[in-house]
């Protein structure tokens, strides 16, 4: 695999990085060790500029090229999930309760990778953002930062991202044009109805009978108001309710994901799951309060860039390591929030066979990392030239 030969030498410095970023997971927006340590590399590697504090612990790094043109962007996020780490790996978490279960380390360590080849280099035209990014797994790092102004402020016309694929063969790089991945919404359901004894449940008003007839009706809003052949997934993932066996509860609570790729089916669920939470409180007597938060929205790959981006691609891993037809994932990524304000592409990078994603045995695997910091320089180098 024609990894660029400068970055194959930086190999064991890339693998200390990514393993000292795995033993200092962090959280959200408050991202101190992460930040400092990600701001003292880019010192070391000689960026041109550092603006730190951005979304609370974000950074974005400036490297020039040899002459004046535009700026593209590239993005890593560097957050951790709440999750007890079970690698038993010498490097695992110092933090407890937290781990780097998403590939976020590997994603900072590659664009540094990246940062260091660019800066050496310098062999292309404009400029690079550098942008490392906090709470892509909370609150929407992508879109704090958006809304901050930092593609205005830095003058990007178009933006990058890369994301490491447990299960995807080792090497292989993945995309396609369009939605790659779907929006992510979340949806609560609070019922209130009249407890009682379990003897006696024709003096109560069952919430427990309700929420079975939510759910079940929830379900049918794919399988009966949606086109087949078009994605969407509903999936209620909580209910809770009751205490004893001989009491009928007072309330009971419902919770679950909506997962689509166009706004009209989004607007469909909203209103049909509305419709089925007023008529089921209708039928079972009861009180139901349904709150429908609207989250990540789909990540929506510009063609045109993805094309550049899949060329970039196949100059480092060869023709038949890449895909760029592939199925759209289910998953949501707040990155969809830079590709609303800004053309590119997102693209996934197989790391081979282990422990998927948010699971407690996963880590990244170091040996990509070289492939991935070679995509992000030959991908600059790729569309803006230098001279």
């Amino acid at each position: 695999m024609p990894v660029v030969n400068r970055i194959a030498n930086y190999a064991n410095e890339l693998q200390e990085w990514r393993q000292h970023l795995h033993s200092i997971p962090e959280l959200s927006l408050e991202l101190p060790k992460t930040a400092a340590f990600v701001a003292q590399r880019l010192r070391e590697i000689g960026v041109d500029e550092i603006h730190e504090g951005i979304a609370t612990s974000g950074i974005v790094a400036i490297i020039n090229g040899q002459s004046k043109g535009e700026t593209i962007g590239l993005r890593a996020d560097m957050d951790a999930l709440p999750i007890e780490e079970e690698t038993g790996a010498k490097y695992a978490s110092a933090h407890a309760g937290k781990m780097h279960a998403c590939g976020h380390d590997g994603h900072t360590t590659m664009l540094l990778g990246a940062a260091k080849y660019l800066a050496e280099t310098r062999n292309f035209s404009g400029r690079v953002a550098l942008i490392f990014q906090p709470a892509e797994e909370t609150v929407g790092g992508a879109r704090i930062m958006v809304e901050e102004g930092v593609l205005e402020r830095f003058d990007i016309s178009q933006i990058y991202a890369l994301h490491c694929a447990p299960g995807l063969p080792f090497g292989e790089f993945i995309t396609r044009p369009g939605p790659i991945m779907a929006a992510a919404d979340e949806f609560y359901i609070y019922i209130n109805g009249l407890g009682g004894h379990g003897a006696l449940p024709h003096e109560t008003r069952d919430p427990v009978m309700a929420a079975c007839g939510i759910a079940q009706a929830i379900q049918t809003i794919v399988s009966r108001n949606h086109f087949a052949l078009e994605d969407l997934v509903v999936s209620v993932t909580q209910i809770h309710t009751g205490s004893a066996d001989n009491i009928v509860p007072e309330t009971a609570f419902i919770n679950g994901t909506v997962r689509s790729f166009d706004k009209d089916t989004q607007a469909m669920v909203m209103r049909r799951m509305d419709e089925i939470v007023r008529g089921q409180a209708i039928a079972y007597g009861v009180e139901v309060e349904l709150n429908y938060n609207v989250g990540y929205p789909a990540t929506v790959n510009d063609p045109q860039r993805t094309e550049l981006a899949l060329k970039a691609a196949r100059d480092v891993a060869g023709e038949t390591h890449v895909d760029g037809e592939c199925d759209p994932q289910m998953g949501a990524e707040d990155f969809s929030y830079f590709l609303q304000a800004c053309p590119g592409a997102y693209l996934f990078l197989g790391q081979g066979d282990g422990p998927g994603l948010h699971q407690a045995g996963f880590d990244f695997n170091d040996e990509i990392a070289p492939i991935g910091a070679s995509f992000f320089s030959r991908l600059v180098e790729t569309l803006q030239p230098a001279g």
